[in-house]
């Protein structure tokens, strides 16, 4: 049996269907999850919630669904229960406190968290990344290329590290022109 140009073309054209139905079916079933999380917390209430781990948790979910202010109230109060934590877990809930300051341009009360992530755990190169953009957004551009150097001593491939600190190293090496001011129009 032989196939036609056309029949090969729907053929083709079924499997990437297919395929694409499985990515937006994940990615549905993804949403769904996280909505089904947000709302169980959200009955649960912040009031109820005590562990460090729980709280994470949902704070992480809110910053999903860009809720910012209400991640900030909850990330500080995993803040006041994570005595017993880790060194690990504790950074991370400082580095996401900052980051949620840092999406509403506070930029030094997330310096403030990503520093407290970074006492916690020093080389949690995350950490030290959104430290670096939050100097680099403040206009502290030598600071920032320092912490990107930092990232990159502990760790030479991180793209973001190497990307921003060409961008600042162009940035501090620019001069401007200070050619023949009568050439031109």
């Amino acid at each position: 049996m032989e196939i036609s140009s056309f029949q090969s073309y729907l053929i083709i054209l079924f499997v990437v269907l297919i395929i694409i139905s499985i990515f937006v079916f994940r990615q549905f079933l993804k949403t769904r999850s996280e909505e089904l999380s947000l709302v169980k917390f959200e009955q649960t209430g912040l009031d109820s919630l005590t562990k460090a781990t729980e709280l994470y948790e949902f704070g992480s979910i809110q910053i999903k669904k860009r809720l910012y202010p209400e991640a900030i109230k909850t990330f500080l109060k995993a803040i006041e229960n994570y005595e017993n934590e880790p060194d690990e877990a504790k950074a991370i809930i400082n580095n996401a406190l900052g980051f949620s300051y840092a999406a509403q341009n506070e930029f030094k009360k997330a310096i403030k968290y990503y520093n407290s992530a970074i006492k916690s755990l020093p080389e949690y190169p995350i950490a030290l990344n959104n430290l670096a953009s939050a100097q680099q957004r403040l206009l502290e551009y030598d600071l920032a290329y320092a912490t990107y150097q930092k990232v990159l001593m502990i760790d030479p491939k991180n793209k973001t590290a190497i990307k921003k600190s060409k961008e600042l190293e162009k940035r501090n090496n620019y001069k401007p022109y200070k050619g023949i001011k009568d050439k031109g129009f």
